[in-house]
């Protein structure tokens, strides 16, 4: 007999997987009934006639977007609604990977001269897929604001189920985007065709995967290239990351490797671009967790690196948000001679207090106050 996924929840929980959730429960059982509507749903026909329906949903679940803070539990229960459905050409894939296969397939339409390079893309994905789910939607570039309302439309239109997790409501994406206004039409869509589900989980399972655990590594060797690997891994499922684009003040900066919270770059990638404070705190917003690969042994000839890794510990520090280091040295010995040496004491101090078990409970605060004054 087939289980239901608060069942499969259950037996979880039972083996010490996971832990007790009511919100997380309250998701599944929204995700059991969407499975359940989808499995019952008969093979489509007419694909071509449904893709022109416009504005007409075909009859059957359209699909769900569930959001909440990072750390909550969203794509688990994604990857078990993915793989516990029982429907025929089925998809689970992080959303900004699906963006750049609808490029890709976009230029391809586009080489053979066809005038609108969305229509036959759309077409083909609606013909091969039935279910598809969406990990962390979150859009900031401008190509895929206009490109994904008229792409979900097609989809949906054509009886594909979309499942999406994002860090943000409806209403939030692209919020400051540039020309948003051609975005909202896409925001109506989301309400009017998938059940809108908050996970309003009690804690943030990822600062828990860090509490007692060892956070800094020195020196930077393989050895601790390998934990910071396992880290990652533990912290993100394994999983490969993506690029995070943060607009700050009219400019975009990117970190090429992010996923579920977790943004992970070597040092001269966090420090040895002319970033600032209003970058770092834009940072600090954005995520849960910081890893910094290769922090060297800094001096007077390296001044500025210096001093934008004293404002990065600072933004972290003042925000809650958990760091995970190598390092050449000990905090104490990163910088000890030219200017501002002294003023760094302060940054090593800092750098110490942020792997004690004070501040994982401190982390731990922070970051659900951040989510009230969100909310």
């Amino acid at each position: 007999m087939q289980r239901s996924l608060p069942d499969i929840l259950d037996a979880h929980i039972a083996a010490a997987a996971l832990r007790p959730d009511a919100g997380q429960r309250h998701v599944a059982e929204r995700m059991e009934a969407l499975r359940g509507a989808l499995e019952a749903r008969p093979p489509r026909r007419g694909l071509l006639a449904g893709l022109l329906r416009r504005g007409t949903a075909p009859a059957g679940p359209g699909g769900m977007y569930v959001w909440g803070d990072v750390g909550r539990g969203k794509s688990m229960l994604m990857d078990l609604f993915h793989d516990a459905t029982r429907v025929a050409g089925k998809r689970r894939v992080h959303f900004h990977a699906f963006m750049q296969d609808v490029h890709k397939r976009m230029n391809a339409a586009r080489r053979e001269g066809v005038d609108d390079a969305l229509a036959p893309v759309g077409a083909a994905l609606a013909a091969d897929l039935r279910l598809l789910c969406l990990d962390e939607m979150q859009i900031t570039d401008i190509t895929d604001a206009m490109i994904v309302g008229r792409l979900f439309g097609m989809l949906l239109d054509a009886g594909v189920c979309v499942v999406t997790t994002s860090n943000r409501p409806p209403e939030d994406l692209y919020k400051h985007g540039l020309n948003r206004q051609l975005f909202l039409p896409f925001i109506a869509l989301l309400r009017d065709r998938l059940e809108i589900v908050e996970l309003s989980a009690a804690a943030d399972y990822r600062q828990d995967r860090l509490c007692g655990r060892q956070v800094y590594f020195a020196p930077a060797d393989a050895a601790a290239r390998s934990a910071m690997d396992t880290l990652w891994d533990e912290l993100t499922d394994a999983a490969v990351g993506q690029p995070l684009t943060l607009a700050v003040q009219g400019r975009e900066v990117v970190f090429e490797r992010h996923a579920q919270g977790v943004v992970r770059a070597g040092f001269w990638d966090f420090c040895g671009r002319p970033l600032g404070p209003a970058d770092y705190l834009a940072l600090a917003e954005a995520v849960q967790v910081v890893m910094i690969d290769d922090i060297p042994r800094l001096s007077r000839a390296n001044y500025n690196q210096a001093r934008r890794f004293v404002i990065l510990i600072d933004a972290l520090y003042e925000a809650r948000v958990r760091l995970v280091a190598s390092a050449a040295d000990s905090p104490e010995r990163l910088y000890v001679e030219g200017e501002g040496a002294f003023e760094f004491a302060r940054t090593a101090s800092r750098l110490r207090e942020m792997q004690s078990a004070d501040w994982e409970a401190a982390a731990g605060t922070g970051a659900l106050e951040r989510r009230g004054a969100a909310g």
